[in-house]
């Protein structure tokens, strides 16, 4: 029974340190699949779970009871709502360096060799145009 206790306490802390609260949980109980014999089929074991405000979805038949399923589907929940927040993270963070890395001085090399791009393109440019004047008129 303590190791119950210890269980919702972490469950608990984890849900305040990511933001989620239980009203923003729909918990329905589905009749599980598979093996259990009459316990599955009069019992609704299996936990659904869905995050209204990221939209994820958790569905736990894992155990006989429903109770485990309830914390394991939480768990479960919780975990993909911190993967999601780290990749978010992640996201804003490359974006921030990309346009970091966009923004610096080009060293003094690299804007010669640009330039010299330039103008060869332009050159390029400038025969295509004479070459259509010419056989326009």
């Amino acid at each position: 029974m303590v190791n119950l206790a210890r269980d919702a306490m972490t469950l608990e802390k984890k849900m305040l340190a990511l933001g989620v609260r239980d009203d923003d949980i729909v918990e329905t109980f589905i009749h599980s699949s598979g093996p259990g014999g009459q316990n599955v089929n009069k019992t609704a074991t299996c936990v659904y779970l869905k995050h209204l405000p990221t939209g994820l979805e958790v569905k736990c038949q894992r155990q006989r009871s429903q109770l485990l399923n309830r914390r394991l589907a939480r768990y479960i929940l919780l975990s993909k709502i911190e993967n999601k927040i780290k990749h978010n993270l992640l996201q804003k963070q490359s974006l921030k360096a990309k346009i970091r890395r966009q923004m610096r001085r080009k060293p003094k090399g690299v804007k010669l060799r640009i330039l010299e791009q330039k103008r060869r393109h332009s050159e390029k440019k400038s025969t295509r145009r004479k070459i259509r004047e010419i056989e326009i008129a």
